[in-house]
Formats: structure tokens, sequence, C-alpha cells
């Protein structure tokens, strides 16, 4: 899964890589965490591509209570083309979700030990993402953009660590992903693991296990273990 994630980016450089017409002010963060507004690259009106902060967890445009967004900060590539609640969004509303390194967990005989993983020359990537719009009731006025990142079976190198790993789209691949023209079957042959060749992770203190952390200390790496 992907629950945990890096963009400490400028909103500039990231400008030359996803194509985003809009400019932002948007401060670096070392600790996003679910139900936080995240940013996301999608196609705006006309085609151009934009950069939105949308709430992270989906909540399907038929769904009663925004509640049900909590969980759904996660989509399984295996499945999104059929599940109920993404589906749609598979079909018509496909988006980059940019950042510079992910966390995850492994167990280990004194707790869970968190990495942070991204790309050895520490460039920004994209994950795989959808996006949709909730309405709420009437009398609410209510109206919600969230996201969901979808996952794959995690690559040679990461698997040590989780089993799965966000589907992180190569930059040839950024405009196949973001036309909503392309089918599902060529829409879910980019839904891959990554090649280990470029990745790297390294451990990070549990100063990130707490959402309410969210500053430099959290990517910081620690010395290397003892070897056994």
């Amino acid at each position: 899964m992907c629950g945990r994630y890096s963009l400490t980016t400028a909103p500039e450089a990231m400008r030359d890589m996803f194509g985003f017409e809009n400019l932002p002010n948007l401060a670096p963060r070392f600790n996003i965490a679910p139900t936080q507004d995240v940013a996301v690259v999608r196609r705006a009106a006309g085609g151009a591509r934009e950069l939105a902060m949308l709430r992270w967890g989906l909540i399907p445009s038929w769904a009663k209570d925004a509640a049900i967004g909590a969980p759904m900060i996660n989509a399984r590539a295996e499945t999104v083309a059929h599940k109920p609640a993404f589906k749609s969004a598979f079909r018509e509303r496909r988006c980059l979700v940019p950042a510079d390194g992910f966390y995850e967990w492994r167990v280990a005989a004194d707790g869970k030990q968190p990495f942070r993983i991204g790309f050895a020359d520490g460039a920004v990537f994209a994950f795989a993402g959808l996006w949709e719009r909730w309405t709420g009731p009437e009398d609410t006025g209510d109206v919600v953009e969230s996201v969901t990142i979808i996952t794959t079976d995690a690559n040679d190198k990461l698997r040590p660590i989780h089993h799965r790993m966000p589907a992180i789209l190569d930059p040839g691949d950024y405009a196949a992903w973001l036309d909503p023209e392309l089918g599902a079957e060529e829409t879910s042959r980019l839904l891959r693991p990554h090649g280990p060749e470029t990745m790297a992770f390294y451990r990070v203190g549990t100063r990130v296990n707490n959402a309410r952390h969210d500053d430099p200390e959290c990517i910081a790496a620690l010395a290397p273990a003892p070897e056994a």
C-alpha cells in the first residue's frame, strides 16, 4: 500500500517535469498523510494540465457520506478497472500524484522500521492516481474533490520491505495516463512495478509514524543498521 509520502520539490521544478500551466504556492511536505489535501496534476478544461489540491481518500460520486473516502487512499491495479468505487474515475478521471519519496514499514523483532523510498538521484516522480468529484446533499452545498493512489506488486528491491508499492509511471507515459480516450486495456498496461535499477531506500526514524509531524526530520536518514 501507500499510506505516507513526501513532496519537497519546488513547484517550478515540478512544472518542468509535469507540464502544468498554473504555478501555485506549494510548501514542502515531509509526511503527507491520508485525508489531507495533496497536489495532483490533471487535465483541465480544454486539455491543458493543471496542478490542483484534492483530498487524499477517494469519495465515489454516488456515495451518501463523504466519510466513505477515508479508507480509500489506495486502489489495487489488479481490480481498479472493475471495482465500483473506482471504475468510473479509471475511465475518465486519471491524474498524476507528484512525490519525491514514500514510506513503508518493515516488521522487525523490535517493532516496525520505517523506510523512505524513492529514486537514487532524489528526482520527483509521479504515482498513478484517480480523482473524483463528490456533491453532498443540496442543503449543505458540499463539493469535495478527492484522489486515490494506485498500487501494484512490489519490485524485487522493495519486496523485502513490503509486498506492494505505488504504481510509479514512467515520464514517457504521463500523456497516455492523462488521456481519457485511452482504453482500459491500454491504460492497465501502464500499471506495473517500476524497475528496481534506479530506485533506492534508507531507514528513517519513527517520527514519521505520527501524521502530526511534518518537518525535515521525517526524511532524515538513520545510520546504517549494524551487520548481524
